[in-house]
């Protein structure tokens, strides 16, 4: 969602210069923020202040964050092309060969309202039970992305409607994932998904001649979250799931053809993922 749907992304960066700058430190380089895109808030934070080094704690920080998103947040608007895609994949349930969609975010339920409340018109794609946000309990601790769980959640919140209808569950082979984060493409990727990337601009600088990589969910951000306990993992609803033949955990292949790279949503290429606009 953040700098996918929405221009929360950039809201994020202004946020944090101006406590940046508060306190005479440099603003933040994207070499920083690539790493903090798409992760869980405490990893994020972890990251973040290792190399801010402020001379306030984390607490007081998150204090002058939430004040500030309070303050920016609300002033949210789509990103190019979002809502023509939107529209245009809602209006395939009327079809035979229906899309269905859900929202898959590391953003907790207070900012996704902050930032949504206003863009309904927008947001009314997502039926409510089909949002898994950050918070949501569904998610085991520690279990974020670069970690596929997210979307097997996702997936599920659209087969058990699929259930109560008697119709064919729908397998992550048949998935198509849109992430503007790395962490979220390697999510995505190992969940079993295809995957299509819409980087910010300055994002995909900072991995420039790793594109590839990238798509591929090849570029070693999920090691460290693999050193977990092995028990916890064990139970853990991704592992249950690929038991169940739910993707294999693991990251695709450079060349693969399950990541495509695009710079913006608009013209999106619908015939190329077999979705046909009435």
């Amino acid at each position: 969602m953040d700098g996918l749907l929405i221009d929360s992304e950039d809201k994020y960066t202004l946020i944090t210069n101006e406590i940046l700058e508060e306190y005479g430190k440099p603003k933040l380089p994207w070499t920083i923020k690539a790493q903090l895109q798409g992760r869980p808030a405490p990893e994020a934070s972890r990251i973040f202040h290792e190399w801010a080094k402020l001379p306030i704690s984390p607490a007081e920080f998150a204090e002058k964050q939430v004040a500030l998103q309070e303050k920016h947040f609300p002033t949210t608007k789509p990103l190019p092309g979002v809502v023509k895609l939107l529209k245009d994949l809602q209006s395939t349930l009327s079809t035979d060969q229906p899309v269905y969609v859900a929202l898959a975010t590391s953003s907790h339920s207070k900012n996704f309202k902050l930032k949504t409340d206003h863009l309904q018109d927008v947001f009314s794609v997502f039926p409510e039970s089909r949002r898994v946000l950050g918070d949501d309990p569904r998610i085991g601790k520690g279990r974020g992305k670069p970690l596929p769980d997210i979307y097997l959640i996702a997936l599920e919140t659209i087969n058990a409607e699929l259930r109560q209808k008697g119709e064919k569950e729908i397998q992550p082979s048949e998935c198509l994932v849109f992430e503007d984060s790395v962490p979220g493409v390697e999510a995505g990727r190992r969940a079993g998904m295809q995957v299509v990337w819409c980087p910010h601009k300055d994002l995909l600088q900072e991995y420039k001649g790793r594109e590839e990589e990238v798509l591929a969910g090849l570029t070693g951000e999920h090691k460290e979250e693999e050193k977990s306990d092995p028990e916890k993992e064990a139970h853990s609803l991704q592992a249950e799931r690929v038991s169940h033949g739910y993707g294999s955990g693991k990251p695709g292949e450079i060349g693969d053809g399950w990541g495509q790279l695009l710079y913006t949503l608009e013209d999106f290429p619908y015939e190329k993922y077999g979705i046909v606009i009435p």
